[in-house]
């Protein structure tokens, strides 16, 4: 087990779903741009560090059908199928470290909300692109947020890189393009602010 899952997993198991920071009751940035780059309720989409998120709750409540959540954490996973009940059994839990998964499928949808800003290491960044790339479709669309530029400089004890859209197009390459960006002031469960940003990408091809 990995020093980050173990982390991790220590976080879900010693925390409710409401007293980490990155809690969102309605993750209404998210689903919006998720709507915008699939509206095919068939589309496949895949929520990469979702841990306990309500996302996929939405997404399921949305009529999309073909759903998957990588987290490191069981535990956080653990969560999101207790509180989901009956209908977690449609989605697909994959229990994985983004930047060594590898991949089974592609993707229409990535989405990652708060877990490539935990990548500091450029050697991990690159690895998780890698996967990125192998499993969005061409013409897939990825979306990413991250802390801003203004935003924290650590989040649950560990030191954050934040980026901003041009960071992330760099950090992706000349294969996706930027179709749209959005900033968030994020209000924490004890109501301190976090600024983030949302970056929606499209890959190039058919």
């Amino acid at each position: 087990m990995s020093d980050r899952t173990t982390h991790w997993d220590n976080v879900y198991a010693t925390k409710g779903e409401a007293e980490v920071s990155w809690y969102q009751d309605s993750p209404a940035i998210s689903l919006a741009m998720i709507r915008a780059a699939n509206s095919d309720r068939g589309a496949a989409i895949i929520d990469i560090g979702g841990g306990a998120s309500r996302l996929i709750d939405a997404l399921l409540q949305d009529g999309y059908r073909h759903l998957a959540v990588l987290d490191l954490s069981a535990n956080a996973l653990d969560v999101a199928k207790k509180r989901i009940g009956q209908a977690a059994s449609t989605v697909e839990w994959i229990v994985a470290d983004a930047t060594t998964w590898q991949p089974t499928r592609t993707y229409d949808v990535w989405h990652d909300r708060a877990a490539f800003h935990f990548l500091t290491d450029p050697d991990d960044r690159a690895a998780y692109v890698e996967r990125l790339r192998s499993a969005v479709s061409a013409g897939g669309q990825v979306i990413i947020a991250t802390f801003a530029p203004d935003g924290p400089e650590k989040c649950s004890g560990l030191p954050v890189q934040r980026h901003d859209s041009a960071s992330l197009a760099a950090e992706l390459g000349p294969e996706f393009e930027l179709v749209e960006a959005r900033s968030e002031t994020h209000h924490t469960p004890w109501a301190s602010t976090q600024a983030f940003q949302f970056s929606r990408f499209r890959r190039r091809g058919s």
